[in-house]
């Protein structure tokens, strides 16, 4: 897409420069076509000025200043989203909170803290640390996804089965509304009377308003830790052993399965140990007392080795840390076989897995794409990850095609639409199916209750045409100023 430059005396860029500095309002064409896409495959964004404020009170400056212009809001983080959620429509102004960084307090004997949003996730862990904490939600990418982020999407990670996505660990939020108004949503403290404010704005994936702080809730470092690697001849034997594992009343600190696709990338990659000759590789961990970690590890394996699995037992924290680094640098690995993927989000009931996932491969044969899985198989959280070379013609439509149709077959087995990633514009279309118009009429209510005129990130979650608002507000920008 084009981006022209802005009118040499845009009356918004002027007004945004004199509520930030000048050198934090960004209208040049390069900037904007930056930040007019996300790590989602979709295009077609359109950026109207970027502002990056440093505190609360800017934040507050350029959502008002935007509102007097009649402008949509679409807050940014760190732009690792993988389903469009950051990408604007129509030239929004774009208020990315990158420079808000800062821990801003620690109190490690109430295990919280307050942090800015654009705080990197996995640096809060390292700046907890020498008190015997971190934040648990714990994404693959989060050595560059921020913590903003993590609330919109209410992001999850390997972790997330036994200590919960980030809404588990979101105590209170500091929001700034479309009116202007700075609220905090939640308590500190854990007691906010009334509706839960909080649960609702965690994963409303930027269209409530903008997050200016977190409290967040720090987790204790566990005494003992036991990492198994699990390789099976067969995608149904891992798949049965996670169930199985599951059914038997274990739940681990993390429980993931990779087939034998992205087994070998990450290997010929990081060289991790993982057996290339496998069908499937589970990687389970458990946490806790010495004696009960024992004993769960124990069961696992016994589980796992009923099925045909071979076991590997993580002899100390630097194999554990190697086993781990194989796992989360499986997006990294597939760049040395293909320059793109998709990566999807779906859940499915844990007794389905098999049966999707060799569904999966069916339709990414009949698309004549590549797949490769690895996945939080303890919560049924899929990621296929379709590779493909966006140069190639007639690509993206086999790809949009084969997305669609790993979505509905998700959802006709009693899936749901997403785990952690969110809605975004990728599923923002496949709603209805999920939900009725009962449902997604409540939802909207919900939305207006925070945003009447709808300007916080339009265009997003909630099918198109939902409201009059929403598409008045998709249709706020002068083409002749930011087409």
């Amino acid at each position: 897409m084009r981006f022209p430059r802005a009118k040499e005396h845009d009356p918004l860029v002027a007004d945004l420069k004199r509520a930030l500095a000048p050198d934090r309002v960004r209208s040049a064409p390069l900037e904007r076509s930056i930040m007019s896409r996300d790590a989602s495959i979709f295009e077609g964004g359109r950026a109207g000025p970027v502002c990056f404020p440093l505190s609360t009170e800017e934040v507050q400056r350029c959502v008002q200043t935007a509102g007097r212009h009649g402008r949509a809001v679409v807050p940014r983080g760190a732009g690792t989203g993988l389903a469009g959620g950051a990408v604007p429509l129509e030239a929004p102004v774009v208020v990315v909170t990158t420079k808000m960084n800062r821990l801003l307090s620690v109190d490690a004997d109430r295990r919280m803290a307050w942090v800015q949003p654009g705080m990197i996730n996995l640096d809060l862990s390292r700046a907890v640390a020498a008190h015997g904490l971190h934040f648990a939600p714990d994404p693959s990418s989060q050595q560059v996804c921020s913590l903003g982020g993590n609330v919109g999407t209410n992001a999850g990670g390997p972790h997330c089965l036994a200590h919960g996505v980030t809404s588990a660990h979101v105590l209170a939020v500091e929001v700034v509304l479309m009116s202007g108004e700075a609220v905090v949503l939640g308590d500190p403290r854990g007691f906010a009377p009334g509706l839960d404010l909080r649960g609702a704005y965690v994963g409303s994936e930027g269209m409530l308003g903008v997050t200016t702080a977190v409290a967040v809730r720090l987790t204790p470092n566990p005494p003992t830790v036991q990492t198994l690697l699990l390789a099976f001849d067969s995608v149904d034997a891992a798949a049965q052993t996670v169930s199985a594992v599951v059914a038997d009343g274990i739940v681990p600190a993390a429980i993931e399965m990779m087939d034998n696709n992205i087994i070998r990338a990450v290997e010929e990659f990081v060289g991790a140990g993982f057996p290339t000759e496998a069908a499937a590789v589970v990687i389970a961990e458990v946490d806790g007392l010495p004696g009960g970690v024992a004993a769960e590890a124990g069961r696992v394996a016994e589980l796992a080795a009923a099925r045909g699995a071979s076991v590997r037992w993580a002899a100390d924290e630097q194999e554990r840390a190697l086993l781990w680094k194989g796992r989360k640098s499986a997006f990294g690995a597939i760049a040395r076989i293909k320059p793109d993927y998709y990566l999807h989000d779906t859940v499915v009931p844990r007794t389905r897995l098999a049966e999707i996932m060799n569904r999966v491969y069916e339709i990414v044969e009949d698309h004549g794409l590549l797949v490769m899985n690895v996945f939080h198989a303890g919560d049924g959280n899929l990621h296929p990850m379709l590779l493909f070379d966006r140069r190639e013609p007639g690509v993206m439509a086999r790809v949009h095609a084969a997305g669609a149709a790993i979505i509905e077959a998700s959802l006709a087995v009693g899936g749901v639409l997403s785990g952690e990633h969110g809605i975004g514009i990728e599923k923002r279309d496949f709603m209805p199916q999920m939900f009725s118009e009962d449902d997604l009429d409540a939802q909207a209510r919900l939305r207006r209750a925070f945003d009447p005129d709808e300007m916080a990130n339009p265009g997003k979650v909630l099918p198109l045409g939902a409201s009059c608002a929403e598409v008045n507000a998709l249709g706020q920008a002068p083409e002749g100023v930011w087409g």
